[in-house]
């Protein structure tokens, strides 16, 4: 299919997404399918110039607190699934979680990522008081929750509580490859029901989705780019997959880092004001990942504030890096990554810009 395209149309049709911000199924093929380093190249500039429209050279920190590994489902590609009776469980009390907070805070991040599997543990009466008493000792930050799927209700009453943004990755917007990577009693249906239920109530969300699962197509993609395209995400977290032991996937062929950097400029150009991070995923498979990451659009980066013991157990996908450095270790080396490629790590919260 992409024979028919020369450097030249290859830049007409990024140019043509960046004016239009839409893209056709034969625009995401032409893009994901060619080997002219031209055009990629052209396609990176113009999400670096979409991006320093909106955020300028601005690199933005939040602190992911991995507070739990326990989760009751029993997703196909997640080290943390629950029957992968390999995995050793914990929990972090909530003295341990606001320990994690100030460290965080010293080290001049302003935005707490607190993920978790769906962990019946934490329920609002518990989950809510932790929020309160975050957002008591740091009126300042952002608090950003990734606790899955929840009822409107949960939802609202951790809003209520100080929580600003919600994490729920999509995944993928096709419902055949959505019942492909989760188990029967997970509905695609109820997941998008969740984000719009998160809209409504207020939060800043985040939706995403891994790139190259198992079953994924052009076509998946497709669908993938138009969600985030139509939704309006806040924040939309893409990756490579990157297969786990102990998995029904464990054996199926990692994600491309390439394609990953391609789709993170289409959904810059797609979407100017999301704000996109550079994933740990692409440095794990690559190490200048995240660098390149940034050079393809994205403008955030999620250094691990979790106790150093902890992180190897918090184990979605094999090899992930920064395993044991501390918070002060791990910003200055983000900080002389980002300002490498010509960018500036900032002390702020990153709120989204309209």
């Amino acid at each position: 299919m992409t024979a028919a395209y020369d450097t030249e149309a290859l830049k007409t049709i990024i140019d043509t997404i960046r004016q239009r911000r839409d893209i056709t199924l034969e625009q995401l093929s032409a893009l994901l399918d060619t080997d002219d380093h031209s055009a990629i190249d052209y396609l990176r500039t113009q999400a670096r110039e979409v991006a320093q429209s909106v955020y300028g050279n601005a690199v933005f920190m939040r602190g992911l607190i991995e507070f739990s590994n326990v989760c009751s489902n029993n997703c196909r590609y997640c080290g943390i699934r629950r029957d992968n009776t390999a995995t050793e469980r914990y929990r972090l009390n909530d003295d341990t979680i606001l320990e994690c907070c100030r460290m965080g805070y010293e080290c001049g991040l302003r935005t707490f990522v607190l993920q978790s599997g769906e962990d019946g543990h934490y329920d609002d009466a518990h989950i809510v008081p932790l929020v309160q008493r975050i957002r008591a000792e740091f009126p300042d930050c952002a608090i950003t929750l990734s606790l899955g799927e929840r009822s409107r209700e949960s939802y609202q009453k951790l809003f209520d509580a100080g929580a600003n943004r919600y994490l729920l990755r999509h995944e993928t917007a096709d419902a055949d490859h959505y019942a492909y990577l989760h188990p029967a009693e997970m509905s695609w249906e109820h997941r998008m029901q969740c984000l719009r239920n998160l809209r409504d109530i207020g939060y800043q969300v985040g939706a995403g989705f891994m790139v190259g699962s198992p079953g994924q197509t052009h076509e998946t993609l497709f669908k993938d780019l138009q969600f985030i395209r139509t939704f309006k995400p806040e924040m939309c977290g893409i990756g490579p997959f990157i297969a786990a032991q102990n998995t029904p996937f464990a054996h199926e062929p990692n994600g491309s880092v390439e394609r990953t950097l391609r789709l993170l400029s289409i959904l810059r150009l797609l979407h100017p004001h999301v704000l996109l991070p550079a994933t740990t995923a692409l440095g794990t498979l690559n190490p200048f990942g995240r660098e390149l990451g940034i050079q393809a659009g994205a403008n955030v980066v999620m250094p691990n504030l979790s106790p150093t013991e902890n992180r190897p157990k918090y184990s979605i996908y094999d090899g992930k890096i920064c395993l044991g450095d501390d918070i002060s270790h791990c910003r200055s080396c983000l900080e002389s990554r980002i300002e490498s490629v010509g960018y500036k790590m900032v002390v702020d919260r990153g709120d989204y810009k309209n």
